[in-house]
């Protein structure tokens, strides 16, 4: 599946995911080819619950676009029997719901700071929590700032690792984003990255509440209530096979 081109390999069940088989699967050469494993699980009662892996293998915490996919699967393939219901993550339970239009809109929890350092390697950053670790730069021109050269040196400079945020404010209600996802490298999109740039950007008054993120891959919606968030965009299935 994917969502604004963030790609997953989905798995239905309680498969034994290991750290070695996601790395496998995520293998774009040897592999399906992913930025991560999602595993979705139908608990009946209108909610599923989901395990997120990044492409390293590594566990995390949440994803913003994993979320809209699993979201988007469950309800199309009737694990749930209304488009309102709850997907339980590690991080909580988030309400989700598929618009008529097969957008998916998806609670990402609280946004919060962290202890992170505000400077890492003479770089200011803003630290951001979306039930994961973000580092947030402004920068004029994010399709000129050194995402693939400074995001893994700032990875690699937090303990447990850390998603790095390029972006600019084009205007009150827009931002442009790029980002080095923590055990994954550049994405095309990333779901909490956009929702802790917009609360930053929000939190620092200039931009309001419901702000378009441009990525990449896409764009995608960015609706805040104070310091809870939502994202609204697509997931779709790219295609399905069967894993020996």
């Amino acid at each position: 599946m994917q969502g604004l081109g963030n790609d997953f390999v989905v798995v239905v069940g309680t498969h034994p995911v290991t750290p070695e088989t996601v790395q496998a699967w995520c293998d774009r050469r040897r592999g399906i080819g992913g930025d991560g494993v999602l595993v979705v699980t139908p608990l009946g009662g209108d909610k599923v619950e989901m395990r997120y892996w990044n492409a390293d293998g590594g566990a995390a915490e949440m994803c913003g676009n994993g979320l809209r996919c699993v979201t988007k699967l469950a309800f199309e393939r009737g694990m749930v029997s209304s488009p309102d219901f709850v997907v339980v993550t590690t991080a909580g339970e988030r309400p989700v719901t598929v618009r008529e239009d097969g957008t998916v809109r998806a609670f990402l929890g609280e946004v919060t700071t962290t202890g992170m350092p505000t400077e890492i390697l003479g770089t200011h950053v803003h630290p951001v929590n979306m039930d994961n670790p973000h580092a947030v730069l402004w920068v004029d021109h994010p399709d000129l700032a050194p995402v693939t050269t400074l995001g893994p040196q700032i990875e690699a400079n937090v303990p447990g690792g850390v998603n790095v945020e390029f972006g600019s404010v084009l205007a009150p209600d827009r931002i442009r984003l790029r980002v080095w996802e923590r055990g994954v490298g550049e994405t095309l999109a990333c779901g909490t990255g956009a929702a802790a740039t917009a609360y930053l950007a929000f939190y620092q008054g200039v931009t309001g509440h419901r702000v378009v993120v441009e990525l990449p891959g896409g764009e995608l919606l960015v609706d805040l209530d104070g310091n809870q968030a939502w994202i609204e965009g697509p997931a779709e299935i790219v295609f399905e096979g069967s894993l020996t």
